[in-house]
């Protein structure tokens, strides 16, 4: 299977078919914006968006321990709707550019 790489013209076709499903104002806001971050390590939190400090010192920790250290900002990666999730359900990708110690 080939995958092919989300670019701008792709996010625009979604968003014009989601509004002509449903108007929804929000899709005004999207934007495409491409990172090259480098090598990265993540780790995926399970829970409260109010536990993920837990979360993060656990991404650090195993970072140092395989011998890099965090550079840049971490960010993070919404794969469920906190509008329709339970809390303990929803699932984030929390991912730390990294660099060699």
């Amino acid at each position: 299977m080939q995958l092919v790489p989300i670019d701008a013209a792709m996010i625009a076709q979604a968003v014009t078919e989601a509004k002509a499903k449903k108007d929804i104002a929000s899709l005004s806001a999207l934007r495409y914006e491409r990172w090259a971050e480098g090598p990265s390590a993540q780790i995926m939190h399970i829970g409260l968006y109010a536990t993920e400090p837990a979360s993060i010192v656990a991404l650090h920790r195993a970072i140092a321990e395989h011998g890099f250290r965090p550079c840049g900002r971490h960010h993070e990666i919404y794969l469920g709707d906190p509008r329709t999730s339970a809390p303990e359900k929803l699932c984030t990708i929390l991912r730390q550019p990294i660099e060699p110690s």
